[in-house]
């Protein structure tokens, strides 16, 4: 299949594009990206900073569309699959779905379905945007609500929704937004994770100091939770100086964040998930311990039934505060919570597993067309 990958969170179309060129595909990713982030992509769509910058974005995918038909599948990572406004967008997307055979929407963020569902019918315990029946009023929540609901951005992604040929959540959390609205076509796919090589035996042997790892991302710690992680992980070391260390991560390269991330035992991450992100795979694939979203939704959508090497935590401070003490006081946990993380990711996340499973959907909704 000629496959071309629109957008990028997370490394998730450069794995996924890795994954499925070893199948046999043809596969272009263009993106940003993903800001700062900086993750591989064969055509460059970074907006440049300035008054310039969105028309030059503009000229620039104006000038490839002729490019980017006869596509057999291209795949948007959001509805906001480049970095303009959403009425600039909804020309392109309409191009793209003339001129390729099959169109495909990623449930994988910030999108008006995500934010809509967890306000209105609150459809988790907990969220982004809400704790049990309160909505959340950070000020980041609040923004995305405004940003996303009666505005433009939901119009092309109720567009896109109901157009596109298939619908492709990465998480439970947001497979459980869109499948009631869209059933005939979501999917749930794991998130592609690149394994690492092996990890050293030594990283399996107790040893002390624990050392614990925490990424920041540039204005989103308190939406996600980090500066609740953060206050209980700086609290411990101060307590325990001689059983725990901290590093801190904050809004570096992906290749930075990997090499910082090297030797760590713990990793939190992800407070208000149910799920791991792309990050915490990344750390588990590492043998690392992450404490985060782990429940058994997340499990029981994967149909595992055997592990359980998250360390799930309430989103609350002494919530984490308590799972975290229990590691630095209890090390002998590690070395099978190391070993069943890792096994976790192989078992459901390989890039080339994963793949696979794209390319069953691509060739199912094809089959519709």
């Amino acid at each position: 299949m000629k496959i071309l990958l629109l957008g990028e969170y997370s490394n998730v179309h450069a794995t996924l594009a890795r994954g499925l060129r070893e199948l046999g595909h043809d596969v272009t990713v263009a993106s940003n990206g993903d800001f700062w982030k900086n993750y591989p992509r064969d055509i460059d769509l970074l907006r440049h900073d300035g008054k310039l910058g969105g028309l030059a974005l503009l000229a620039k995918i104006y000038s490839r569309l002729s490019a980017w038909r006869n596509f057999d599948v291209v795949q948007l990572i959001n509805p906001m699959f480049v970095e303009l406004k959403a009425e600039r967008i909804a020309p392109i997307y309409r191009y793209l779905r003339r001129h390729n055979s099959c169109v495909v929407l990623g449930a994988m963020g910030m999108d008006y379905y995500w934010v809509s569902e967890c306000v209105n019918r609150k459809p988790l315990r907990y969220s982004d945007f809400n704790i049990g029946d309160e909505l959340r009023q950070d000020q980041t929540a609040v923004t995305e609500q405004r940003e996303w609901m009666g505005t433009q951005k939901e119009q092309l992604n109720r567009l896109i929704a109901r157009e596109c040929d298939g619908i492709v959540a990465c998480l439970y959390e947001y497979f459980v937004c869109y499948e009631p609205n869209f059933p005939q076509k979501t999917a749930y796919i794991p998130l592609p994770i690149a394994l690492s090589s092996a990890v050293s035996a030594s990283h399996f042997d107790l040893h002390s100091p624990l050392k614990v790892f925490i990424g920041i991302s540039r204005g989103r710690s308190e939406y996600k939770g980090t500066d609740i992680m953060l206050r209980a992980a700086e609290e411990l070391a101060a307590k325990y100086p001689e059983r725990m260390v901290l590093q801190k991560a904050e809004g570096v390269p992906f290749d930075t964040y990997q090499q910082m991330m090297e030797g760590a035992d713990v990793m939190l991450d992800q407070l208000y998930s149910y799920t791991p992100s792309m990050n915490t795979l990344l750390a588990m694939s590492k043998g690392i311990v992450c404490i985060g979203g782990g429940e058994p939704e997340n499990y029981e959508i994967l149909n595992e039934r055997e592990l359980r090497p998250i360390v799930n935590v309430e989103p609350t401070y002494q919530s984490v505060y308590q799972q975290l003490e229990q590691l630095i006081l209890h090390p002998e946990l590690l070395p099978r919570l190391k070993r069943e993380s890792i096994e976790y990711v192989r078992r459901h996340h390989d890039y080339l597993k994963v793949a696979r499973q794209y390319e069953a959907f691509y060739r199912q909704i094809s089959e519709k067309e």
